[in-house]
């Protein structure tokens, strides 16, 4: 492209943060999706397993995939929850608190490395842009139905 577009350069830049996350997990045998799902579940409490889909922003059938590779290395197990029986607790094994400290430890490393090279004032900013592209997301002011309409 002669002129990058700011969806070319949030697109780029994510896939290759998504690139190294995943090379790094491949050293220990994970992805950086189950390093997600290791860092966003309750180390202690549990988490319902329809809260998962959500924050990860994950489909369904890709985030039972992950979960079902997690049980079968051992990271995870689940638990009826006793406040709905309709519902299943995911709670971290041992060995899944272990991996989780990787994953956290990765996650600050890259925090810590980038908070080297760009100042605070320029993180702040990029910050509140992320910000507003995602309420305009959500709010549909880019793309709405009433734009067909009066066309």
């Amino acid at each position: 492209m002669k002129e990058k577009t700011l969806d070319y350069v949030l697109r780029a830049t994510w896939q290759a943060i998504s690139r190294m996350y995943n090379e790094e997990a491949t050293k220990y045998g994970g992805t950086m999706a189950t390093g997600f799902v290791l860092l966003i579940m309750d180390k202690d409490n549990g988490t319902p397993s329809t809260a998962l889909g959500p924050r990860m922003g994950m489909e369904a059938t890709s985030l039972t995939r992950t979960l079902k590779t997690m049980e079968d290395k051992g990271l995870i197990y689940r638990e009826k929850n006793p406040l709905d029986g309709r519902g299943v607790l995911l709670f971290l094994t041992d060995y899944g608190k272990e991996k989780r400290e990787l994953s956290r430890n990765a996650v600050l490393k890259f925090n810590e490395t980038i908070r080297q090279h760009i100042s605070e004032e320029k993180i702040n900013q990029f910050m509140e842009v992320a910000e507003t592209i995602n309420e305009l997301i959500q709010d549909k002011k880019i793309f709405n139905d009433t734009e067909k309409e009066s066309s």
